[in-house]
């Protein structure tokens, strides 16, 4: 059943579809699926996802067209399991056949046939993945032909990163407890744990929110390592007039609250999402005014009051977070690249008439290309001569690449000059 349900999944984000809107109403649909059942079909499906091109190469020695999304995603899928489990190639190949049957049934035959071929060429498997580039490093040619020019000799591990499982990282909710006592209540829960430098709490292997002791009681959050820099870089100050510029689902926006007594805005333009950032704060018992509008129409939504700090943790490429979104990567085209820079421009030079001078804005990208990143920030600042660069951590800026620890994100504080 996981395997069938996993297909469909694949073959929506096949047809141009999100993978994680899919999954989500999937389960919708499926409300009484137990835990077990949720996890395998998820696991599944990202990973055939994260190891497309690795099924792909396959694929495109056996077959001279792609069938359906579904048929299609189904095979990508089977191909995924016989390389985790090459000892149940006998039970594969039967779970493909009878998940074509509730798919497809009048291509049966076809998947059987095509998987049972794979089987009997399965000694050439590596080679043909060695042999192609997308394949052998898991990402499309031009992501690495950016990747490669702008990551240095880091390039070819942070590719390596976005192909595995992503790590899980806990924040603390300081306003209702301590670091040490959260860290002493979850390895007391049997969980192996360790802080990092800037408080995360990194866990060994992920686990079911249920299992971290205080979650529903609003002590801790899950929250990504590397997102957790932008609170601290930020660095409110109590009484302070703070703006969240794009702040679903949330995280940000509580840190930011959780570390100082401010009096923050939180916007966003979508306003399911404006209702996942309200979800959250009540959880963590934080108090934030959200609002749903388009920052960049300054006009609709500003009072006139300047902000002491703004987080600009603007819309990107979603690059350094591809391991958790791995339809991005086969979805997303190089000239995506382009409008998001952009919109992203937009949104900093709205943004920075309502910054107090003297003020401080962050500027933050879950994305590991410069054109988003860096020279972003070279952009503005060579348009605003009242822009004034902040180290960070005493570089420029801080650029994360995605690693066994962390996604990638990048962060450049902008200080207005009075």
């Amino acid at each position: 059943m996981a395997l069938a349900r996993a297909a469909e999944l694949v073959g929506a984000v096949l047809g141009g579809g999100n993978l994680t809107e899919a999954f989500e109403h999937m389960l919708a649909t499926h409300p009484g699926w137990p835990d077990a059942t949720r996890g395998a079909v998820r696991d599944l499906a990202w990973s055939t996802l994260r190891d497309f091109r690795r099924s792909g190469v396959v694929l495109d020695r056996l077959l001279h067209t792609p069938p359906a999304p579904a048929i299609h995603g189904l095979l990508l899928v089977a191909l995924t399991r016989l390389r985790q489990r090459p000892e149940q190639a006998h039970t594969v190949v039967d779970q493909a056949v009878q998940a074509a049957l509730e798919l497809m049934p009048g291509l049966k035959n076809m998947v059987n046939g095509v998987l049972r071929n794979a089987l009997r060429q399965r000694d050439q498997w590596a080679a043909w993945t060695e042999a192609d580039e997308e394949a052998r490093l898991g990402f499309p040619r031009w992501w690495i032909a950016r990747l490669r020019a702008s990551a240095g000799e880091g390039w070819e591990a942070a590719l390596a990163a976005g192909n595995q499982r992503p790590p899980m990282a806990i924040r603390v909710n300081t306003r209702r407890t301590t670091i040490d006592a959260a860290l002493a209540g979850l390895e007391g829960a049997g969980l192996v744990v360790r802080r990092l430098d800037n408080d995360a709490l990194l866990l060994d292997r992920p686990v079911p929110v249920g299992r971290l002791p205080g979650f529903s009681d609003g002590l801790l959050s899950v929250q990504d390592a590397g997102a957790q820099w932008a609170a601290r870089l930020l660095a409110p100050l109590a009484g302070e007039r703070v703006l969240d510029a794009c702040a679903a689902p949330g995280g940000k926006t509580a840190h930011l609250l959780e570390c100082a007594d401010v009096e923050l805005l939180a916007l966003e333009l979508d306003s399911l999402r404006a209702q996942r950032v309200d979800s959250n704060l009540a959880r963590l018992g934080l108090t934030a005014r959200v609002q749903v509008a388009d920052c960049r129409r300054v006009e609709r939504w500003w009072d006139g009051r300047p902000f002491d700090r703004i987080l600009a943790d603007v819309p990107c490429s979603a690059s350094g977070v591809a391991r958790r979104h791995p339809d991005i990567k086969w979805l997303r085209r190089e000239t995506d690249i382009a409008q998001f820079a952009a919109q992203q421009a937009e949104i900093l030079d709205a943004l920075w008439q309502t910054l107090a001078p003297g003020g401080t804005m962050l500027y933050v990208t879950c994305s590991v290309f410069d054109e988003e990143n860096a020279g972003q920030i070279a952009r503005f600042c060579a348009l605003h001569a009242d822009a004034e660069r902040v180290p960070v951590c005493g570089e420029p800026d801080l650029k994360l690449l995605p690693n066994a620890e962390h996604d990638g994100f990048y962060y450049a504080l902008l200080r207005k000059q009075a």
